[in-house]
């Protein structure tokens, strides 16, 4: 059964909302998805230039003007 985990970075500076991303996935359980929802712009630019780094699965879910919601793939 997959489970989500939500993380709310809005406002959250970088590289600080990296870390907490880094964080997260590493507390999570196999099978267990991550939301996180982050500024557009440079933090949006800085999470997703990370993510393909580190070689996770993600895709955008939802976007607005201000906004970028993401669900990150565990496969662990």
């Amino acid at each position: 059964m997959t489970s989500l985990k939500h993380l709310n970075l809005k406002s959250v500076p970088c590289p600080l909302n990296v870390v907490k991303i880094k964080l997260a996935l590493e507390k999570l359980s196999k099978n267990e998805h991550l939301i996180v929802e982050l500024d557009k712009g440079e933090a949006e630019e800085m999470v997703l230039n990370n993510l393909r780094e580190m070689g996770c699965l993600f895709k955008q879910i939802k976007e607005n003007e201000k906004f970028i919601k993401l669900k990150i793939l565990n496969e662990n």
